[in-house]
């Protein structure tokens, strides 16, 4: 295989990758089914430990597409801000950081709004254990002394019960 240049990955290639992966396959093996050499399947699977990332979700208090095409249209017919946010059920300040976020009320568009924020909401953080290596390593030795996670958590709640940083919190 010869140098192809950058390669990018559909969403539905990345979850057949995780499937392989999550069943045991080795990078070659699944590279091998991309055409692929294992050093493109490598990054992927890095990023986050070889841990499957959660599917991405929108929060619950976020917009919805067909909110943000309610604002387009309530900014089309000049309604107030407050008129707006009383149509949503909304608070006036949601729709004013919605404008200042996109445009304002002369170039606002809700695909495009929508689409930012989906893109404003990526959080590229490294997972916790890839970026503090002592606690990377103390993880490691308990699961070499064959600990399950549950423990490990309950380990790191008694360990360190101020720490915000600890990978144990629910956020």
């Amino acid at each position: 295989m010869g140098y192809r240049g950058r390669i990018y990955f559909t969403e539905k290639q990345k979850a057949e990758i995780w499937n392989r992966w999550q069943r045991g396959e080795s990078m070659s093996s699944i590279g091998r089914r991309f055409d692929r050499n294992s050093s493109s399947i490598y990054p992927l699977l890095a990023r986050t430990g070889g841990i499957r990332p959660a599917e991405r979700r929108r929060s619950r208090l976020a917009l919805t597409l067909a909110e943000r095409e309610e604002v387009s249209r309530g900014l089309r017919a000049q309604l107030s801000l407050r008129a707006i946010a009383r149509q949503l059920r909304r608070a006036p300040s949601t729709i004013s950081y919605e404008l200042s976020h996109n445009g304002g009320r002369a170039c606002y568009r809700a695909v495009q709004s929508d689409q930012a924020a989906w893109d404003r909401a990526l959080r590229p953080k490294l997972c916790k254990l890839a970026c503090r290596p002592r606690l990377c390593r103390r993880v490691s030795v308990k699961l070499e002394r064959k600990w399950s996670p549950q423990q490990i958590a309950g380990w790191l709640k008694r360990a360190h019960p101020d720490d915000e940083t600890a990978p144990h919190r629910n956020h």
